[in-house]
């Protein structure tokens, strides 16, 4: 992992801390306050210390990795008496515990102690009173801080690299919401299936596996609904159709967009409740949309004056917080999760049940799209008023195609985990509904709709909800820290986190025996490992994760691999500077991820005999059209030389992958709205909703590979991709882990890759695509196209630094 990496500065596994007091720091505090007034030139009363915010901070390297919460200045030893539990997956040659004075702006440094890594090795608990420092190296005279540190190895963890064993694993320990048994999925892919898609799949009860249709289910639990009806988006357009294809019509849903729909509902006397982000960059009374283009206002304006509850809601900071600290998180960060939560019959009609809609598909423009992922057909037709195309400036209908093709995925609960959904809602509307709307919720209790038992035990599942959320956004979070611990919860700048996305991802991997694959709209992290730009504060570790796995596979001589996709650049305009700085973060991680994998192979005395691309590979998404008759024809002409004309020209785009999902060993599957960057799993940023799942009677066994609902939703993914057009291969695809595997898939890819940037315009007959880039033996990088730029752009594959964005906004 980097140069430095070595045993004796090397952590991977889970670390516990606890930070007691700080003593003697009187003194300290004081010099620090006066030497502040003298800066300023303003005269300070002693009784000032009284105000103090003192607060304790673990780093390591450069990661911060635990944070107290802030407590008023004691004259004598203030206590936090605070614990912790932390991932750690680090290299560095020592820890620094700080304690800091909060300030209207920014903190000071009152003290630092330094603990040498390598004491921390042995697994024995180290319980001292560390002397305390100034930044210069001096020591503070008599001030302490009294804390304890304990390492446990990841390689001790029983539920390393074992899969999911019963009956030992219960689930993400220490988290809000409990692993819940007897539970259904419902596992989709996009937001609709053509009846042209037939994946040709068995369970192991000898039942095909057939597909089920995402905005098909939706509309018709909507409009099955005889109680409630919530709806958390991060955007809902209320002129979204959710039933559009001709050949599988619902009588009655032809026209009806989902605005009418929850009108009539609420009309009815159902109680509709609605919860979508506010963009606070859009002010309707001046005709400007927002940066993201929400459709926020129009959402609030459609449903004022009707039954339907509607609220903009945006991302709220915690009053404690600096003025900066409050302007950035409400202004730069939003409400992202996607949920809708109602009551529908039971199989047998004789009662109603609580189903949560959950995943990564906004009910909002351009996420209808079947497994075609059309980029000029029907835009007159299926996508006439929906027609989205975010990466090309003024790109419209009247222009044409190609249009933004989106691959996404979602899923159904029911069963206790629909309930963690439905009290999730409910926190946050509490927290954050405006006072009058305070008593809107309706009463729902389990008398009232108790969960069915009509699951078959065979085909049953365990599920556990999870959030990236904090308490300013939420009810429910307890003060007490050592009932947060229990709850997996952690401090930040004064407010409670839920980081359980994060911790599920991590755990995940820790456990994988066989395979990884990814889908995601945005991969990368870790960026203590990176080889560049380590302060960018990208500090999930997601990404070394997975490579750390890799490499312990590699030691000890055994399979693994990790299919990661992305989308071919992300959304917006590709030479803009958004998206190349976005581009240099996954370009890092790319390169760490190879590098470690690479060193691996060196150890275990490989070279010449592996590649890094026999265990690790990216992959995206595009697509490519022959012009047929009866294509729509745009009445006006782009601007020649542009993007968007050699687009046309060539007849080609990327797939634009918004989902976030991760499926490992076939047995096991996270879904939520949650993207695989700092915005999303650090609980203080962007709020999330995910759920990870599996089928206690489907999992791997010593001789056998678990085939169930998991294992045919990868391969039902896997044949939209690439598998239709090579199904004689179809054996190969049931091992990912295998070296086969690994290189058919690839060549699949280079095979599409050349048919997509060929001169020959044709179908393309997949649409599995490598990601851009080369790999050497040696794990470096380098760019698959010989100009460094994506088709028919300026755009470099390996992205730019900008010099104007914070990696705040962008990591």
């Amino acid at each position: 992992m980097g140069e430095e990496m070595g045993v004796s500065n090397f952590l991977h596994g889970i670390l516990e801390v606890t930070v007691f007091e700080a003593e003697h720091l009187h003194h300290t505090l004081h010099a620090e306050i006066k030497q502040l007034v003298e800066k300023l030139e303003e005269t300070l009363n002693l009784d000032h210390l009284a105000h103090s915010k003192l607060y304790a901070t673990l780093d390591i390297g450069v990661a911060r990795v635990a944070r107290t919460r802030e407590i008023e200045f004691h004259p004598q030893n203030p206590a936090w008496n605070e614990s912790f539990r932390v991932y750690v997956a680090h290299t560095s040659p020592d820890l620094t515990l700080s304690v800091k004075n909060q300030l209207p702006i920014g903190a000071t440094v009152l003290g630092r102690a330094t603990i040498a890594t390598s004491r921390l090795l042995s697994g024995e608990p180290i319980k001292e009173r560390f002397e305390l420092h100034s930044e210069l190296g001096h020591r503070l005279h008599k001030a302490t801080i009294h804390a304890q540190l304990r390492f446990f190895n990841v390689q001790a963890d029983p539920c390393w690299d074992t899969g999911i064993r019963l009956p030992y694993y219960t689930g993400l320990r220490n988290s809000y919401f409990p692993q819940r048994t007897s539970c259904n999925v419902t596992l989709y892919q996009n937001s609709h299936l053509s009846n042209h898609f037939h994946p040709d799949l068995c369970l192991p009860d000898g039942s095909p596996y057939h597909p089920p249709r995402l905005w098909e289910d939706l509309y018709t639990s909507i409009s099955d609904a005889r109680h409630f009806i919530y709806v958390a988006g991060w955007s809902v357009n209320t002129q979204i159709t959710l039933v559009r294809d001709p050949e599988r019509m619902i009588p009655g849903a032809e026209g009806v967009t989902v605005g009418e729909l929850l009108k009539r509902k609420a009309d009815e006397g159902v109680r509709v409740l609605v919860m979508v982000w506010q963009d606070l960059t859009s002010v309707s009374f001046l005709g400007n949309a927002g940066l993201m283009k929400t459709h926020d206002e129009e959402t609030f304006k459609f449903f004022e004056g009707s039954n339907v509850r509607c609220f903009l809601c945006h991302r709220r900071a915690d009053k404690s917080l600096t003025a900066v600290q409050q302007v950035e998180l409400t202004t730069e960060f939003t409400h992202h999760q996607k949920t809708v939560t109602l009551d529908v019959a039971t199989a047998d009609g004789a009662g109603r049940h609580v189903v949560s809609f959950i995943g990564g598909i906004d009910i909002c423009d351009g996420r209808y799209d079947d497994e075609k992922h059309s980029l000029f057909h029907n835009l007159d037709t299926t996508y006439q008023h929906d027609f989205l195309q975010n990466n090309f400036p003024h790109a419209d209908l009247k222009h044409g195609g190609p249009r933004e093709p989106w691959h996404d995925v979602h899923s159904r609960l029911e069963g206790q985990a629909a309930w963690d959904v439905l009290t999730n809602f409910e926190q946050r509307w509490k927290k954050q509904a405006p006072r009058d709307m305070h008593n809107c919720l309706y009463e729902v209790t389990p008398e009232k709709f108790p969960n069915p038992m009509w699951f078959d035990v065979q085909q049953s599942w365990n599920v556990q909800v999870f959030r990236s959320i904090d308490d300013a956004s939420v009810v429910g979070f307890p003060s007490n820290p050592d009932q947060a611990l229990e709850m997996g919860l952690v401090s930040g700048k004064n407010v409670t986190i839920d980081q359980s996305i994060h911790s599920a991802y991590i755990e995940a991997i820790r456990r994988a025996r066989r395979f990884i694959y990814i889908e995601n709209q945005y991969f990368f992290g870790s960026c203590a490992a990176w080889k560049e730009e380590r302060d960018s504060g990208c500090l999930n570790l997601v990404p070394i994760e997975i490579a750390l796995k890799i490499a312990s596979k590699i030691m000890k001589g055994e399979r693994f691999a990790a299919y990661i996709v992305t989308p071919m650049w992300p959304e917006g305009e590709p030479e803009g500077d958004t998206v190349q700085a976005i581009l240099k973060w996954n370009r890092l991680t790319m390169e760490m991820m190879y590098g470690i994998i690479a060193k691996a192979i060196e150890e275990a005395g490989l070279q010449g005999k592996a590649h890094p691309c026999d265990y690790l590979n990216f992959f995206c998404l595009g697509n490519r059209e022959v012009q047929r008759h009866g294509d729509y024809v745009p009445p006006e002409q782009v601007e020649e030389g542009t993007n968007h004309s050699r687009a046309q020209i060539n007849r080609r785009f990327m797939i634009y992958l918004h989902a976030k999902l991760m499926i490992v060993d076939d047995e096991y599957v996270i879904v939520g709205s949650a993207n695989l960057n700092q915005r999303s799993l650090a609980g203080d940023r962007d709020t999330e909703i995910a759920h990870g799942s599996y089928q206690p009677s489907h999992l791997n066994g010593p001789h056998y590979h678990a085939h169930g609902q998991v294992h045919a939703y990868r391969m039902s993914l896997w044949y939209e991709h690439f598998m239709s057009h090579c199904k004689h291969l179809s054996h190969i695809f049931l091992k990912p882990e295998s070296l086969e595997c690994v290189r058919t898939v690839r060549e699949v890819a280079d095979t599409l890759w050349e048919m997509f940037t060929g001169d020959v315009i044709v179908d393309l007959p997949g649409h599995l695509l490598p990601f851009p880039i080369k790999v050497s033996d040696r794990g470096e990088l380098s760019d698959l196209p010989e100009d460094g730029f994506y088709p028919d752009t300026k755009a470099k594959v390996k992205g730019k630094k900008s010099l104007v964005l914070p990696p705040l906004l962008t990591t």
